[in-house]
C-alpha cells in the first residue's frame, strides 16, 4: 500500500491493456513523488497502451485484484475514465479483465461526448459495461440520463428509465430547472451504428406536462447530421381541408440518398401524401417532389364536387458536372392548377434551374451549359404551365395555350482574353424557335411561330486622363434572320409564312468623371455620367396591325421590362432581341455617394434619356417614347447600422407625376425586426389591361417582422395590401415562444385573393422546432 501521494506513470507508460495494471506496483515504486501532470498528460499513447495515475494503489497477487483510490484517471484509445475508486480484475487466459470504478465516475470520449455514474463496471477495453444512475453530456448540449445503462458495444448502449433533452437544466445560479421539452421512456437504445436513438413507452413533455405519448419512437442521433427518422410535423386548420395534420418521415436510404415521405391527414377532405426524394451523383445530384391524392374537387369552403381523380404534382430539378459543362433539367407540372393552393403545399414556386418562370407559373426545362475563361454556351428547351387568375376574371385561370414551347434556345458569347485594337472584343450568338397553339389576341387564330438567328459583335475600350476623366467608346453591330410562320394576312383572311433579315448597329461612348472629397468623417463622391449613341434606321419586325391601323410588332422577349436606373445606360433599352432602340439618343446622370468611416452610407442617383425624334416602339406607359424621358431617381441609405432605407422612382418628364414608386427598409435590433415594401406603378410590366380590376394599375405593400418585448415571448405578423383593391391580400399573425432549444408559433392567415374557384380562406396553424429533432 502507498500513502496519499499521486503517483504519475507518464515516464512508463507503454503497458498493454491486458497486463497494464498487474505491473503498476513495480512501476509506482520507480518513479519519483512528483506534481500532477498536465491534461495532455497520456495524450500520445501508441497503441493498446495504457496510462493511469492515482493517489495509491494496492495490488493482491494471488487474486490478480489492483485497486486504485483517489482521484484516479485511467488513459486508453482517445478514452479517459475517471472516478474515486477503480478496481481491477484480470481475466483469465484470453479473457478480457474487469474494471469496476466507483464514485463520480466520468467516461470522456474522443468525440468531446461526457458519460457520469455513481457506479460503472466496464472490460478493461472500456468498450462494454453496466452503470448505475448513469447520464450524458453530447455535442450540441444534449443530455440523456437514466437509472441504468448497458452499454452493449462501442456502437450500442441501452437506458432503462431514461430522459433525453437538448435544453438547459440548470438555470445560471446552478439551480435545478424543469427543461423546457424533454422525451421520457423506460427504456432507450442509442445506436451508434445506425446513428439512431430508439424509444419505448415515450412521452413527450413541454415544461414538464405530458403532450404525447408514443409507445414506439425514434429519432436521428444528435451526433449525427442525418440519419432516418420522424421530422417536425406541421399542424393546421383551414376551411378548405379542416384540420390537418402533416408527419414528415426521413429514410436514408443509402449514404447518398434520402427519402422523405409526408402524408398529409385533413378532416374534410381525402389525405395528400407528398414525397421527396434527393440522391447524390459523383457528378451532381437530382431532387424529385411528388404529391398525390384521390378525391373530388373542392371550393374555397372545402365543399367537394364533381367525380373522383387523380390529383398530382411534380417539382424536381437535377444538375450534373461533366467535364466543363453543366448538364440538368427541372420538371415542374400539375394535374391540377389548384392543387398548391388547396393543399397547402409550400415552395411551390421557386427557382429551380438557370430559366425563371414569373411568380404563379411552373417551368419544365432541360439545359446544357459551358462556361470557360473566355467562352459562354447554353442550349436549352422550356415549357411554361400557368396557375395565375385571368387578369380580367379572377375566377378563370390564363390560357396556356398561348404560352409558346421554347425549343432550342441557344446563347454563345465569345470574347477572347487578348485585346483587340486595344480594346475588349465580343462575339455573340443567339438562336430561338417558339411553337405557340394560339394567339393571345385572338383566340379564333393560331399563334404565331417563330425561329431566330442572331450573331453579333461588340467592341469597346477604355480611356482615362490624369486628371480622372474616363472615356469608353463602343461600336456594335448585329444581324438578324427571322423565320415566321401562322402569321395573319394584311388583308383578307387566311395565314401566311415570312422570311425576314436585317443588320443594326450602334456606335458611340460613356463618359464619366468622378471627385473625390474628403468632409469630416466621410468620403464624399461626386460622378456626372453621360453615353451618348447613335443607330440607323432599325427595321421592325411586323406581323400585323391593330384596329386603329397601328402596326403590331413580333415581341417575344421585351414584353416585361421596366425602365429604371439599372438600365438607363444600356444603349438598347428593350432586355430581348425582337425590338431595337434606334436613332440618336444621349443618356445622362449625376450620382452622389457620402460614406462615412464608422459604415454609415448614402446614395442617390437622377437621371434621364434624351433622343433627337420620338419613338413609338417603345409604350407609351414607358416613360421612353417621347424625345425626353421620364426622370429617373434612385437612393439608399444606411443612417444607423440597423436600419437600411432603398427608393427608386420613375416621375413625369414634364408634370413631375410619379409614374412609378417602390421604396422600402429593413430594421433590426434586440427586441425586434422587420421590412416595409411599398410598389406604386402606373402599368405592370406585363402591361395590365385597361379593363382588368386595377385599371392597369399597380398598388401594394409588404409588410412583416417580428417583435420580442420579452426574452422568450413574441409576435410575428406579415401582410400585403393590395390599394388598387381596397383589401389585405394575406394577412399574418401570430405568438411565438423561443429559447435554446424549442420554438412553437401559432399563426393565424387570412387570404383575400380570389384564385379560380378558390375564394378567401382563413388558416390557424401551429409549428414547433424542436433542437435535434428533424435535423
Amino acid at each position: 500500500m502507498y500513502p496519499g501521494r499521486r503517483m504519475p506513470t507518464a515516464a512508463k507508460r507503454a503497458l498493454l491493456a491486458s497486463v497494464a495494471l498487474t505491473l503498476i506496483g513495480s512501476i509506482a515504486h520507480a518513479q519519483t513523488p512528483a506534481a500532477a501532470p498536465s491534461p495532455a498528460a497520456g495524450a500520445d499513447l501508441a497503441q493498446d497502451e495504457m496510462y493511469l495515475e492515482a493517489d495509491r494503489l494496492t495490488r493482491d497477487d494471488k487474486a490478480k485484484v489492483t485497486t486504485a483510490e483517489g482521484d484516479v484517471v485511467i488513459r486508453y484509445e482517445e478514452k479517459t475514465l475517471r472516478a474515486d475508486r477503480i478496481v481491477y480484475t484480470e481475466g483469465a487466459e484470453g479473457q478480457p479483465g474487469v474494471i469496476r470504478a466507483f464514485g463520480h465516475v466520468q467516461v470522456l470520449n474522443a468525440d468531446g461526448s461526457v458519460e457520469f455514474a455513481d457506479e460503472l463496471v466496464v472490460d478493461d477495453k472500456m468498450q462494454a459495461g453496466v452503470a448505475q444512475r448513469f447520464s450524458t453530456r453530447m455535442p450540441d448540449q444534449v443530455k440523456i440520463a437514466a437509472a441504468t445503462a448497458v452499454r452493449r458495444s462501442e456502437e450500442v448502449q441501452e437506458l432503462n428509465r431514461a430522459i433525453f433533452t437538448p435544453c438547459a437544466i440548470c438555470t445560471a445560479k446552478g439551480d435545478s430547472k424543469t427543461p423546457t421539452w424533454s422525451i421520457r421512456a423506460t427504456r432507450v437504445v442509442q445506436d451508434k451504428r445506425r446513428r439512431m436513438i430508439f424509444y419505448r413507452n415515450a412521452r413527450v413533455r413541454i415544461k414538464g406536462a405530458t403532450m404525447l405519448y408514443l409507445p414506439v419512437f425514434w429519432h436521428a442521433d444528435p451526433t449525427s447530421e442525418r440519419a432516418s427518422g420522424l421530422l417536425t410535423p406541421a399542424i393546421g386548420y383551414s376551411p378548405r381541408r379542416g384540420l390537418s395534420y402533416e408527419q414528415p418521415y426521413l429514410w436514408t436510404a443509402t449514404p447518398s440518398m434520402d427519402v422523405v415521405i409526408s402524408p398529409q391527414i385533413n378532416t374534410k377532405v381525402n389525405p395528400f401524401l407528398n414525397a421527396q426524394v434527393r440522391k447524390r451523383f459523383y457528378s451532381g445530384d437530382v431532387d424529385l417532389r411528388v404529391g398525390y391524392t384521390y378525391d373530388r374537387d373542392l371550393d374555397g369552403h372545402g365543399n367537394r364536387f364533381g367525380d373522383r381523380t387523380n390529383r398530382s404534382y411534380i417539382l424536381g430539378r437535377g444538375a450534373f458536372h461533366i467535364d466543363d459543362w453543366l448538364v440538368g433539367f427541372t420538371a415542374e407540372r400539375t394535374s391540377d392548377r389548384l392543387l398548391f393552393d388547396k393543399y397547402d403545399i409550400s415552395k411551390a414556386f421557386v427557382s429551380r434551374g438557370p430559366f425563371v418562370a414569373d411568380d404563379r407559373r411552373l417551368i419544365s426545362q432541360a439545359y446544357a451549359i459551358r462556361q470557360t475563361r473566355e467562352n459562354y454556351f447554353s442550349v436549352a428547351a422550356i415549357s411554361v404551365q400557368g396557375l395565375r387568375a385571368n387578369i380580367a376574371n379572377p375566377t378563370q385561370l390564363e390560357n396556356n395555350r398561348v404560352f409558346p414551347m421554347i425549343a432550342p434556345l441557344i446563347e454563345d458569347r465569345y470574347t477572347p482574353d487578348a485585346p483587340i485594337l486595344g480594346g475588349r472584343l465580343r462575339i455573340t450568338g443567339s438562336a430561338v424557335a417558339l411553337d405557340r397553339k394560339q394567339s393571345p389576341d385572338n383566340p379564333a387564330l393560331p399563334g404565331v411561330d417563330s425561329r431566330r438567328a442572331t450573331g453579333e459583335l461588340d467592341w469597346r475600350r477604355s480611356f482615362t486622363s490624369s486628371s480622372g476623366l474616363r472615356l469608353d467608346p463602343f461600336v456594335s453591330g448585329r444581324f438578324d434572320a427571322y423565320s415566321l410562320s401562322e402569321v395573319a394576312q394584311t388583308t383578307g383572311p387566311g395565314l401566311r409564312s415570312r422570311t425576314i433579315t436585317r443588320g443594326l448597329a450602334t456606335a458611340g461612348a460613356d463618359i464619366s468623371y468622378p471627385l473625390y472629397r474628403r468632409w469630416r468623417e466621410a468620403t464624399v463622391v461626386l460622378e456626372p455620367l453621360v453615353q451618348a449613341a447613335v443607330s440607323p434606321h432599325a427595321k421592325q419586325i411586323v406581323i400585323g396591325h391593330d384596329a386603329q391601323g397601328q402596326p403590331i410588332y413580333l415581341n417575344e422577349d421585351s414584353a416585361a421590362f421596366e425602365f429604371d436606373e439599372t438600365n438607363l445606360f444600356r444603349t438598347d433599352k428593350f432586355p430581348g432581341y425582337d425590338l431595337y432602340e434606334d436613332g440618336a439618343r444621349v443618356n445622362v446622370a449625376g450620382r452622389g455617394s457620402v460614406l462615412w468611416d464608422d459604415g454609415r452610407r448614402a446614395s442617390l442617383l437622377l437621371g434621364r434619356a434624351f433622343r433627337s425624334k420620338p419613338n413609338a416602339i417603345f409604350s407609351d406607359v414607358s416613360g421612353l417614347r417621347s424625345k425626353a424621358s421620364d426622370w429617373i431617381v434612385a437612393a439608399d441609405a444606411q443612417p444607423l447600422k440597423n436600419i437600411s432605407l432603398f427608393a427608386r422612382a420613375r416621375l413625369d418628364s414634364s408634370t413631375f407625376d410619379i409614374h412609378r414608386l417602390e421604396a422600402g427598409a429593413n430594421v433590426s435590433s434586440k427586441y425586434a425586426s422587420g421590412f416595409i415594401r411599398y410598389l406604386r406603378n402606373d402599368a405592370e410590366v406585363t402591361g395590365l389591361p385597361a379593363n382588368s380590376l386595377s385599371g392597369g394599375k399597380v398598388e401594394n405593400m409588404d409588410i412583416g417582422g417580428e417583435i420580442r418585448p420579452f426574452k422568450h415571448w413574441g409576435v410575428s405578423f406579415y401582410g400585403n395590401r393590395d390599394f388598387t383593391q381596397g383589401a389585405w391580400v394575406v394577412r399574418d399573425v401570430g405568438v411565438f415562444y423561443q429559447d435554446d432549444c424549442v420554438r412553437v408559433d401559432v399563426f393565424y392567415r387570412r387570404e383575400d385573393t380570389v384564385i379560380g374557384r378558390l375564394g378567401p380562406s382563413n388558416q390557424v396553424s401551429v409549428r414547433l422546432t424542436l433542437a435535434t429533432l428533424g435535423r
